[in-house]
């Protein structure tokens, strides 16, 4: 498993944070009222239906932690400004995990007086927290990808998105869904923008040739941001894995791309973030 590949975008959106924060609770709210961990059924002596109102209300107040956390997660991810690796989405998940057992074991002994020693506590709250949070966002996960999966076919379907096949061919269409070009990802360069046409640079036999393709640069920015050619300009985007530096001149900063002869690509300030931010994750 490779901890430092960056996680899906669809992990960060606000909408599926909503949906894993809201079955989150759902999920905790059934787990406790049917199991009753961290000796749930033992805190209130009262009815079921009045359990279920204060269990309730404790389960809540520690889904605040996700909550917290998960805006935290958000506002640090908004718009691409930066994306996590697996590794620090993991470890993001762990400190959750372990700030949610902190307010359980803490509850337990200042609210509940529980006569366990803090480390017996706190180990069997890591435990049932760990299924509280890991079953929901487990689920969560396979979700949201079938569903940005199911998204993506019918995109393709309806030739609205490029077609990225696993062995890395791109396969470019015309403004009708027809398919025009297939390249392997390895061998695009750059692409040029002019009103209704789009030029693709490619290399083809160690030699560079283009190919006019119908379309437009902003349809294809939505179509092939997420396999790393990103927009640099308002007329040219880059695929980043052939970028070689980034330089600073008297008019401007220039992408150069690695390639012989070098290509040189404008970088404008509308697009500059978003580039250093690029080049720093492959880098």
């Amino acid at each position: 498993m490779d901890f430092s590949q960056k996680i899906p975008s669809y992990l960060v959106e606000r909408s599926n944070i909503v949906r894993l924060i809201l079955f989150t609770a759902s999920f905790a709210l059934v787990f406790i009222n049917i199991y009753s961990p961290f000796g749930a059924d033992n805190w209130f002596n009262v009815s079921k239906l009045e359990f279920l109102f204060y269990s309730s209300l404790i389960i809540l107040t520690g889904v605040l932690v996700v909550v917290i956390s998960r805006i935290i997660m958000y506002q640090i991810t908004k718009k691409g400004k930066r994306r996590l690796s697996l590794g620090q989405y993991l470890l993001w998940i762990l400190i959750e995990i372990i700030s949610m057992s902190q307010f359980y074991t803490l509850y337990e002994f200042i609210i509940l007086d529980d006569p366990r020693e803090f480390g017996v506590v706190f180990k069997a709250s890591m435990i049932n927290t760990s299924l509280v949070l890991l079953i929901p966002y487990a689920t969560t996960w396979l979700y949201f990808s079938w569903r940005d999966k199911n998204k993506r076919l019918e995109r393709i379907l309806e030739g609205e998105e490029p077609e990225y096949s696993q062995s890395g061919m791109i396969i470019f269409k015309d403004e009708k869904g027809t398919m025009r070009l297939t390249l392997k990802k390895e061998d695009l360069l750059y692409l040029k923008g002019a009103e209704n046409y789009v030029t693709i640079y490619y290399n083809d036999h160690q030699k560079h040739s283009k190919f006019l393709l119908r379309n437009t640069l902003k349809k294809l920015d939505k179509q092939l941001k997420n396999q790393n050619i990103i927009r640099c300009h308002r007329s040219y985007m880059v695929n980043f894995s052939k970028v070689k530096l980034i330089e600073r001149g008297k008019s401007g900063f220039k992408i150069k791309l690695d390639t012989s002869p070098v290509v040189e690509i404008p970088v404008t300030k509308t697009y500059i973030n978003e580039v250093f931010e690029q080049f720093e994750m492959i880098s």
